[in-house]
């Protein structure tokens, strides 16, 4: 993906020197990798070229004193800082896309799995979850946008009747309501034909807002359904908000040092999980991108204390006429080139399986 395509703001633009780009680079490297502070030392047996543990050790004091870099104890060695992890991402980090391994396990995972749109998205979670050894997690597209492919009435008993919306993607959502009234087959076929001629191919959100008005002049047929319609038209075609997030690897999560090490800070995920609305504000509160796109929000950039132990990686993709969000979160020590490959590809590949679909 090209320079343009990529998004990783927000920004932190102050010029680096190659030696300060290079050191901050290993130090991220090495404590995303150990999850322990680094010393110039270790530094010193690794940097390019060679250069002492004094000259390291010079250089990492700099970069502590302009934010990038922080030591827990006096005699530790040196810690990202937030800062130290934007500026990584910003300017240092080379994704290098999904590996050969990665994406022939992803077309064999979601190989043959185009018509069954539910199972796609639990099964992208449990992928982003697996490769990135963090939590996956992929939210369904918002319905409003979709188009009507086709609408289905199901009788249930006497008295009840289940909607089937199906609309372009694959996507389904259901509602069942109360009917008191008797009907017959061909007169349900009758106004079911009906409502397909006016309202497929237009969008939920337009047909909430102009049904009353398409179906005017014959809202009072005699089985009633057109009107029923329009006394639940809030509810047949409103967003579907329930059920629209998946996740997978939870338990990669809590066997991160971070959290072994200050269990306190496990609740704020118990939190995270327990609650399906708070993870749809997270996923949807971010910068507008187009489908493919990758958003590092890393910390107090989420804009949520509770979280702030976390980043976030997301992407958007598109599910016929809608586009839907998944992402990894994790502890901000995370490898970001991988997992921004990684949900950079797996967005990719799920939008280029639902143009194949059409």
């Amino acid at each position: 993906m090209s320079d343009q395509q990529q998004t990783y703001s927000p920004s932190f633009n102050e010029k680096l020197s190659v030696r300060e780009g290079e050191i901050l680079r290993l130090v991220v490297r090495s404590f995303v990798d150990t999850a322990g502070p680094v010393g110039s030392r270790f530094l010193s047996k690794r940097f390019p070229g060679g250069l002492s543990a004094a000259s390291i050790r010079n250089t990492m004091s700099d970069l502590e004193d302009r934010g990038l870099l922080d030591h827990p104890y006096t005699s530790a060695g040196r810690i990202p800082t937030e800062l130290g992890y934007r500026t990584f991402v910003n300017q240092l980090m080379q994704p290098q896309g999904m590996s050969m391994n990665d994406q022939a396990y992803l077309q064999a995972k979601l190989g043959g799995l185009e018509d069954q749109p539910d199972v796609l998205l639990r099964e992208c979670s449990r992928i982003l979850g697996r490769l990135s050894n963090l939590l996956g997690v992929v939210l369904s597209p918002k319905l409003s946008s979709g188009i009507l492919e086709r609408l289905e009435v199901v009788p249930l008993s006497s008295s009840r009747i289940m909607f089937v919306i199906s609309l372009e993607g694959g996507l389904v959502k259901t509602v069942v309501l109360e009917l008191h009234t008797t009907l017959g087959r061909r007169e349900l076929d009758d106004v079911v034909a009906l409502l397909n001629s006016r309202l497929a191919g237009l969008s939920i959100d337009e047909i909430r807002k102009t049904y009353a008005d398409r179906m005017r002049d014959v809202q009072n047929e005699p089985t009633g359904l057109v009107k029923l319609v329009l006394q639940s038209s809030d509810n047949i075609f409103s967003e579907q908000e329930d059920g629209r997030v998946s996740y997978a690897g939870a338990q990669n999560i809590v066997a991160q040092p971070e959290f072994l090490e200050q269990p306190e800070d496990l609740k704020d995920l118990v939190q995270l999980l327990e609650n399906e609305n708070f993870i749809v504000e997270l996923l949807e509160n971010e910068p507008i991108v187009k489908p493919g796109q990758v958003n590092i929000r890393i910390g107090s950039e989420i804009n949520d204390g509770t979280v702030n132990q976390y980043s976030i990686v997301t992407a958007r993709y598109r599910f016929g006429n809608t586009e839907g969000t998944l992402g990894v979160i994790g502890p901000k020590r995370m490898h970001y080139s991988h997992v921004f490959s990684l949900v950079e590809g797996v967005s990719v590949i799920l939008s280029k399986q639902e143009g194949e679909r059409n």
